[in-house]
């Protein structure tokens, strides 16, 4: 078993990786992707000017069932939050931490800015 694993990390086949989640979208849809390779052009979306009015007066004209438009939403945006890749427990831990460091950094620097500040005025016009 173990030969079979090192022949095939040797041969690139890494189906063995492709069972866990590695957080890594893009290799992902590399791998099971059956389109061609990107080779790094950007691709730009020429539509003829008469399309483009199209589209916008057929947004100005689109005025459907409010609830079917609603729950149209809805699948939407739970189909992107389907896509998310949500941090575990310790990442979830550790970026909490972070931030809570910087808001007790952050109000201390500017407590002691007001402080400063309130002494000048109290020196100055004192």
């Amino acid at each position: 078993m173990t030969d079979e694993r090192d022949t095939r990390a040797e041969d690139g086949d890494d189906t063995a990786a492709a069972t866990r989640p590695s957080g890594k979208r893009t290799a992902r849809r590399a791998r099971t992707s059956d389109a061609p390779a990107d080779t790094g052009s950007v691709a730009t979306l020429d539509r003829p000017s008469a399309a483009r009015k199209a589209d916008k007066s057929a947004g100005k004209a689109k005025s459907g069932n409010p609830f079917k438009r609603l729950i149209k939403f809805l699948r939407e945006v739970i189909a992107e939050l389907r896509k998310v890749i949500w941090p575990n427990r310790k990442q979830m831990a550790t970026y909490t931490a972070v931030v809570l460091v910087f808001v007790v950094f952050m109000v201390a620097f500017i407590a002691g800015i007001d402080a400063a500040f309130i002494k000048g005025i109290d020196w100055l016009f004192g």
